[in-house]
């Protein structure tokens, strides 16, 4: 990652740590910090002071104050201190070249220990694993580590590039409420009762989605938010339960306008904060169509190949009844080749065949590719012809290991992409020195819930539709493409957005494909619906994850590493003690009563 340019100390109007250099010796100045670390020399004693503008190196010489060396003698790590001294350049053959300060030190002639420290639970001056669950419980001694602290510092950064980058193109930042009607947008709802009307609830909003719709009807026709968005769901590497999104909006666009602001702000984000190329500019486009052909997901990590290849058709007459079986009910058999693997060990093999199965396969086959013969523990099933084709064929060359698998799409899809993941990670085949975007479009605009026997929106109901497609909307549904796009990063969704349905006549038919009643519609989008009667020009947005990009950028492992207080992988705030029980008095008063059988005693 690049070295990040904070604020000009100066400019906060104090001497902060890491302000002096060399032509502030023989200066007389005051400084503030934490010891960061302590070295007694059994003469002179040396301190690093830390802030969160660097270290300087304060120096306690017992010649010069007798009794400030005496007092420097008990102080520990992350004593609060104020010193004052004279900036001397440090002797000959000592200059720190690591430090921006490496070229002075403070000669102390005043000390005041502002307050004491306990021992910390884990060093905060060494760059050690710590274990996470301690971390989050002492949130607070974490931040103060450099490497953290540098990433909240890119975070901030990082959004107010976003800021400036927007306003300079005549954008207006808007905020909008945290206290709306519960609607469905594809997780369930975080849910606020209201004192003042007992039995009625307000719900955290997941998305601005229609907030932003109607400011484009209200004329705004350039909106921004930096925006807290919430969604009760499953935690994960890359989600925390509240998380923060730069949410846009803009008037009389196409896909085309959104996809061009977005690719040159993540360029100019990615060439400021990060030492990274950039694999490919302009960035590929590629349909969703084609990214799960290739790539068996919709955010393809694109910094190695291994891609999926269809041999279905070199099996149509196969007579291995597991291949014959699968093409029958209209499933696929594709592969991908793991270059210098065929001499993978049999629990290796057992290990990504598992893999497989946790994806909804029923097997998995393996075929390693030897100079002189194929082998496969289903080989005697196989002619000599589709052993061929599932090798050769595809550009497996001797010493490669080939991966089949043959089951309905929508699992070989699945599959491969897991196996294609695993064996990225496990060979190294993604480049660490790129970030590899694309995006990808004309997803599919509902999928169909075999559960609830009715369609659902991919991304949300509010995206149009291709023109050219309308005419599948009585017919065929799962054929319809949405006006949506995806920008993907290193095999991560970056955002996501859509060109809207600007009249109420496409939104309702949205609507009445999912399943929701008319009279249903005033009470769930009324305010949305009728604002698409009042003039509503054509709109599109997007919405990027802020916390994902700067994961990414700091070259962090999940998102918690670039968030000040997040929630642990249980959606737990450890520090606080939340989410927590209340007090019978607070249910009374909101008119609630628990489930005892299905209350839970966290802490």
């Amino acid at each position: 990652m690049k070295d990040l340019i904070d604020v000009d100390p100066s400019l906060t109007g104090r001497i902060t740590c890491g302000t002096l250099r060399a032509g502030d010796v023989g200066r007389e100045v005051t400084i503030n910090g934490w010891v960061h670390r302590r070295r007694d020399l059994g003469g002179l004693i040396f301190i690093d002071l830390r802030d969160r503008f660097g270290l300087t190196q304060v120096v306690f010489n017992p010649q010069v104050a007798p009794d400030v060396h005496e007092a420097a003698s008990d102080l520990r790590n992350e004593y609060v201190l104020r010193v004052r001294g004279i900036v001397r350049a440090r002797p000959e053959g000592t200059v720190n070249t690591k430090l921006a300060t490496g070229e002075v030190e403070v000669e102390v002639h005043g000390l005041d220990v502002l307050n004491e420290s306990k021992t910390p639970p884990f060093d905060i001056n060494q760059d050690v694993d710590v274990d996470e669950a301690l971390r989050l419980k002492h949130r607070y001694l974490d931040l103060r580590r450099p490497k953290m602290a540098r990433n909240i510092i890119l975070r901030h950064q990082m959004v107010h590039a976003m800021r400036e980058y927007l306003i300079a193109r005549g954008f207006v930042e808007v905020e909008t409420p945290t206290l709306i009607k519960s609607t469905p947008e594809g997780a369930r709802d975080f849910l606020v009762p209201s004192s003042a009307n007992p039995g009625n609830f307000y719900a955290l909003p997941q998305s601005p989605q229609q907030l932003k719709q109607l400011l484009m009807i209200s004329g705004f026709d350039r909106y921004f938010q930096v925006a807290r968005c919430y969604r009760d769901e499953a935690q994960r590497a890359d989600r925390q339960p509240e998380f923060t999104q730069l949410d846009i909006e803009m008037t009389f666009v196409e896909q085309e306008d959104l996809m061009g602001l977005i690719e040159q702000l993540y360029i100019e984000l990615t060439e400021t904060f990060s030492a990274k190329r950039i694999q490919q500019k302009p960035f590929p486009r590629i349909t969703y169509a084609e990214s799960m052909r290739r790539f068996g997901n919709d955010r393809p990590d694109m910094r190695f190949g291994v891609e999926l290849q269809d041999v279905s058709a070199a099996f149509a007459g196969t007579q291995f009844n597991a291949f014959a079986q699968t093409l029958a009910s209209g499933g696929q058999i594709k592969a991908i080749v793991v270059p210098g693997c065929a001499e993978y060990t049999r629990r290796e093999i057992d290990e990504l065949t598992e893999m497989a199965k946790r994806s909804g396969a029923k097997g998995l086959a393996t075929f390693a590719v030897k100079a002189d013969e194929t082998r496969s523990p289903i080989a005697k099933f196989l002619t000599p012809e589709e052993m061929a084709a599932i090798t050769a064929g595809i550009g497996a060359v001797p010493g490669d290991l080939v991966l089949a698998v043959a089951d309905a799409p929508n699992v070989v899809a699945k599959t491969l992409s897991a196996l294609r993941d695993e064996i990225g990670r496990r060979l190294s085949l993604a480049d660490p020195n790129v970030f590899a975007f694309c995006w990808v479009y004309e997803f599919p605009l509902l999928e169909y819930n075999e559960d609830e026997g009715r369609w659902e929106a991919t991304h949300n109901p509010f995206s149009g539709f291709l023109a050219e497609d309308a005419h599948l909307i009585a017919t065929d549904p799962s054929k319809v493409r949405a006006k949506q796009y995806d920008l993907v990063g290193n095999g991560f969704e970056l955002g996501g957005g859509s060109v809207r349905n600007h009249r109420r006549s496409d939104q309702e038919a949205m609507f009445a494909l999912m399943g929701y009643p008319k009279e249903d519609l005033e009470a769930r989008f009324g305010a949305l619906l009728e604002a698409l009667d009042y003039g509503a020009p054509p709109h599109g947005g997007i919405a990027m994850g802020v916390d994902r990009f700067a994961m990414l950028l700091a070259e962090a492992d999940n998102i918690r590493e670039v968030i000040a207080f997040p929630k642990n992988q249980r959606g737990h705030d450890v520090m606080f003690g939340a989410p927590d029980q209340v007090v019978t008095q607070q249910l009374d008063d909101l008119g609630l009563v628990l489930d005892q059988k299905k209350a839970v005693d966290l802490w």
